[in-house]
């Protein structure tokens, strides 16, 4: 398919998606990290996005939160209500975009509960949060969340005291409590044990519906286990999309990036 037909294609899809680029393109001193990368993810979606390095897999997270901006394209948000090539970084996270990077980004010294407490989107300010009071709602609110992410019984212990998996999951809870429509996890499962990439594919399984979420992962039987379209990033460029059978049968998959 020619990126003509494809950004067609696409176009004629983007009315009722969460996420459409369209024609994007980012170049680093003549290198084009993205190429006319176009693509859609549906609302309530689980995709994968692989490829090997260099593929451009960060970019193009880069460019959909704001911290990078694109040379040409654009990337529309929400029924394309929103061309957040147009947004900062701040105003694209409080439409309820998301970012998890491979390292998880907690605080530390503070107990788990607090995090969450301190992520709540209708909390403004450390300060404010650390000598306020939680009504019963917001507590309860906390409390779910503790739960749904696999930390019952871990509320009082310290962030840097929890294992990496862990780490990860609470930094998945604090993008939810700030009722993140889209989320972008980097590798989420980098560095985990056997028993916690089961207990995260099961989690991240458990989001589709009620969030967006766009899972990019070089572990191939993590991706197999979320059952999710898989997009396969290649040069800046889509080069194959859809199921993880699909693309890993594919000879140009095969030849630059799973074969190796």
């Amino acid at each position: 398919m020619t990126v003509e037909a494809s950004r067609a294609t696409v176009s004629a899809e983007f009315s009722a998606s969460i996420l459409y680029l369209d024609g994007v393109t980012v170049s680093f001193d003549g290198f084009k990290a993205l190429n006319a990368l176009s693509f859609v993810i549906d609302r309530g979606e689980l995709r994968c996005i692989i490829g090997p390095n260099g593929a451009g897999k960060t970019t193009m997270m880069d460019v959909v939160t704001g911290k990078t901006r694109p040379d040409d394209g654009k990337v529309m948000f929400d029924d394309g209500k929103y061309d957040l090539t147009r947004l900062d970084e701040a105003a694209i996270a409080n439409l309820g975009i998301g970012r998890k990077f491979q390292k998880p980004t907690v605080f530390e010294n503070l107990p788990v509960f607090a995090n969450l407490e301190l992520a709540r989107k209708t909390v403004r300010g450390i300060t404010r949060t650390l000598f306020a009071r939680l009504d019963a709602a917001a507590r309860d609110e906390i409390d779910a969340m503790i739960s749904r992410i696999g930390l019952s019984g871990r509320e009082q212990v310290l962030a840097g005291a929890l294992s990496h998996g862990q780490k990860q999951w609470l930094e998945i809870g604090m993008l939810l409590i700030q009722d993140a429509r889209l989320l972008l996890l980097d590798e989420p499962v980098a560095g985990m044990t056997d028993r916690e990439t089961e207990a995260t594919a099961e989690l991240v399984r458990s989001l589709a519906g009620d969030h967006t979420v766009v899972v990019v992962e070089h572990d191939m039987e993590f991706v197999r286990s979320l059952a999710s379209r898989v997009t396969v990033l290649h040069d800046g460029s889509v080069l194959a999309d859809g199921s993880i059978d699909f693309v890993q049968n594919h000879q140009d998959v095969i030849d630059v990036y799973l074969g190796r």
